[in-house]
């Protein structure tokens, strides 16, 4: 086993558990939903990621002899419930929209089944890990919808936490970007990776030319040359001159990108290298991005604002109780009626009704009393949103690893085309589409 992710969790958690073994609920079957109840930002979709990462970090959640220990020793929950701890795991069900799947206001992410003992203590780590990774995965995905067909590279490693690092690449990778330069990334969840020399390996040389040669010796001439630590178009002749007209590409990390990108694209082909292509990288934005597309720019690089969701670094999703039997074993909605923060009781059912190719309502469909299944078939029109994750404790292995993202990545540029065109601008708006909740 790994190392234990059972306190990767709040306190509140555990002392709910606690009390909740003292006074005989902690067994009542119960029905939590992780949602957001607007899209942050003012977006207008969003994209879940995280799902595969949470199953995986989820096949961790034990409590061995060092996490014991920390609860007993801080009289965190009493010796009874550190007692009860020794053996635990997850044994509900798990089902949710597949990793890549946009999503809306209300749309219930992820539905977790089980004993309140069991789904309680999930809740901080579904939204520490789907918040973020679904915060990174809209970003990137309005990123890449600004590139239209250039490709991306995410850069931003020495932004982030380390291991932040590695699943915001992850979900970059899922939602458009093309590569990272994040080699534990690659390792990992088998991103593509990419990178050639900082401006550091043009200032270790006595010239820049002695640094074109030694990397284009080290590299072949199909790499890419940075040419703007001293001056632009004196660095272009210089990559054109050691590399000759067949070199990959040249990199732009400073100035004014369009007019750079202008210049330095007429410069190439003056000098014959038509088929060098250009990257651009510095502090791009969605926006930014934008702002190229008429640009003579082949590839992008973005690091900051994607690994930290373009200036909306969570994606503000919950996690409530919606629904918990009774005394008798009947089933009864329940819902938190607080002004500003409430929510829809009861399970539910999420289906994209579909027009002509284009999506045009998000519809969930609420339970009242329900048997154990607790959903509904779509109806003509309709695509149903939920898989199953983990059914009776048993986790579905093919959300995980390397091939999880690679098919979590094809799921969401195939939805990706169901967006109706107003989805694609930047600007603040209302969601692309509405919320229906319908009875069933």
């Amino acid at each position: 086993m790994s190392a234990s992710t059972a306190l990767l969790t709040d306190r509140y958690e555990l002392t709910m558990l606690d009390a909740a073994l003292r006074d005989g609920t902690a067994h009542r079957r119960c029905v939590f939903e992780l949602f957001g109840r607007r899209l942050s930002g003012g977006r207008r979709f969003g994209v879940v990621a995280g799902q595969g990462r949470l199953m995986s970090l989820l096949r961790d959640f034990r409590f061995g002899d060092d996490e014991l220990r920390f609860l007993r020793d801080e009289r965190i929950v009493s010796p009874e419930t550190v007692s009860s701890l020794e053996n635990y795991r997850f044994t509900g069900s798990i089902s949710g929209y597949r990793e890549g799947e946009l999503y809306f206001p209300g749309s219930p992410l992820l539905t977790v089944e089980a004993s309140f003992a069991d789904a309680v203590i999930l809740e901080t780590l579904a939204l520490s890990v789907l918040n973020v990774d679904s915060a990174v995965a809209t970003a990137a995905s309005r990123m890449s919808i600004a590139a239209g067909d250039r490709p991306l590279a995410e850069m931003g490693s020495r932004r982030a936490h380390e291991q932040g690092a590695v699943t915001a690449a992850r979900a970059a990778y899922i939602a458009g970007f093309t590569a990272t330069s994040n080699l534990e990334a690659g390792r990992t969840w088998g991103v593509p990776t990419m990178g050639t020399a900082a401006h550091a390996w043009t200032l270790l040389h006595d010239t820049e030319r002695e640094a074109f040669q030694a990397q284009v010796e080290s590299l072949g001439t199909g790499t890419a040359l940075l040419v703007d630590t001293y001056d632009i178009p004196e660095g272009v002749r210089q990559a054109i001159d050691v590399a000759g007209t067949g070199l990959g590409g040249v990199r732009i990390d400073s100035g004014d990108l369009p007019l750079v990108a202008a210049d330095v694209r007429a410069q190439l082909d003056e000098l014959g290298a038509t088929g060098t292509k250009i990257t651009v990288t510095s502090d791009l934005d969605e926006y930014a991005i934008a702002a190229l597309a008429a640009s003579p720019v082949d590839a992008y690089g973005v690091g900051t604002s994607v690994v930290t969701g373009s200036g909306s670094p969570t994606a503000g999703l919950v996690y409530k109780i919606v629904a918990r039997q009774g005394a008798t074993g009947e089933w009864m909605p329940v819902a938190k009626k607080a002004e500003g923060k409430g929510s829809q009781g009861g399970r539910k059912s999420a289906h994209r009704r579909i027009l002509d190719g284009r999506a045009t309502h998000e519809v969930v469909r609420i339970a009242g009393a329900f048997d154990r299944d607790g959903r509904v078939d779509p109806v003509s029109g309709e695509r149903d949103l939920i898989v199953p994750y983990i059914v009776d404790g048993e986790i579905d292995a093919s959300h995980e690893g390397a091939s999880g993202v690679r098919a979590a990545r094809a799921h969401h540029l195939a939805v990706r085309e169901e967006l109706p065109v107003q989805a694609l601008a930047l600007s603040r708006s209302d969601p692309a589409i509405p919320t229906l909740y319908l009875e069933r």
